[in-house]
């Protein structure tokens, strides 16, 4: 495990920045600096500039998005502000308390994930970055929140209906629907499939990290939603989807298009695991736990582990 001071010191002006410019937006910079390493890769076949700067301790979402989200979290609880709006710049509140929890949580992103790693089996078969951002995030409604980890919605109810989309608890409305949702899964799951497999097949020095082109365009895609427009999240359903698909690629010899819909597949069940952890961990929460990351580490590490029983 090499921790050492520089991305320490890197991590902490990481989380500042995200708590500063608002975890959402540090996460639009996430995908803006994916597609960069990506063009570098493809150029140059170096991909130093996707671990260290759009998966590192400048940009890495377990760092940026992550020290965005515990800040607000504890702006919320400090000074009264929307503890769940990851797209308020909170440089705007001019409390550098709340930049400072920015900094802390994004040094804590930068060494949970370092401990994830290592794991036996499970570190090298998850996404620990996702896997930390739901970590960082939990640790976050413990400090700052009110309502616990798992909170249910005002209806009264028991059993999965508690946990249902209210007017005053939900995710994303137009995608949490069992229809729009399982389109928007196999579809996206589809393309980024194909986009993964066919820039594999273009450029095998991308092996490794196929995947995350699709990913990139996502996050990018989100600044339209910071925007206010009624975008969809994808990111869960692309990164799973194209790596199910460059996993499968070797094993299914010519029949390419097999390895595609593997890839949609998965894809869709990025789709439903999102939906499923929102409504179980952020739509009814007084803080942001992220419904993507919580659908990324575990469909990475059903991805991995079948593609190595296979």
């Amino acid at each position: 495990m090499d921790i050492d001071l520089i991305s320490i010191l890197g991590a902490a002006a990481g989380g500042f920045f995200g708590a500063a410019i608002g975890g959402l937006h540090a996460f639009i910079f996430t995908g803006f600096m994916v597609l960069t390493g990506f063009a570098v890769l493809i150029g140059s076949g170096d991909a130093a500039f996707l671990g260290d700067v759009a998966f590192g301790p400048v940009f890495g979402p377990h760092i940026a998005f992550a020290g965005g989200v515990a800040a607000v979290a504890y702006a919320g609880r400090r000074y009264g502000t929307n503890a769940r709006d990851i797209a308020l710049p909170l440089a705007s509140l001019a409390k550098p308390d709340v930049l400072l929890v920015g900094a802390g949580f994004g040094v804590l992103g930068y060494l949970i994930q370092k401990v994830v790693a290592i794991i036996p089996w499970f570190g090298a078969n998850t996404d620990s970055v996702a896997f930390t951002v739901v970590i960082s995030a939990l640790i976050a409604r413990l400090a700052f929140g009110k309502k616990g980890l798992f909170p249910k919605n005002d209806s009264g109810k028991s059993g999965w209906a508690a946990y249902e989309p209210t007017e005053t608890g939900r995710w994303v409305e137009h995608q949490e629907r069992f229809g729009p949702l399982t389109a928007l899964g196999v579809f996206a799951g589809l393309l980024a499939a194909f986009a993964s497999v066919t820039v594999l097949e273009a450029y095998p020095q991308v092996a490794g990290n196929a995947q995350v082109l699709m990913f990139g365009v996502s996050a990018v895609s989100l600044a339209f939603a910071s925007a206010g427009h009624a975008m969809p999240v994808t990111h869960h359903i692309t990164l799973p989807a194209g790596l199910a698909a460059v996993t499968f690629l070797p094993l299914v010899g010519e029949m390419t298009w097999l390895a595609v819909l593997i890839g949609a597949v998965v894809g869709l069940i990025g789709a439903w695991l999102g939906e499923l952890f929102a409504r179980i961990s952020l739509s009814h929460g007084d803080t942001h736990i992220d419904p993507p990351a919580f659908a990324i580490f575990p469909a990475t590490t059903l991805v991995l582990a079948l593609g190595a029983l296979v």
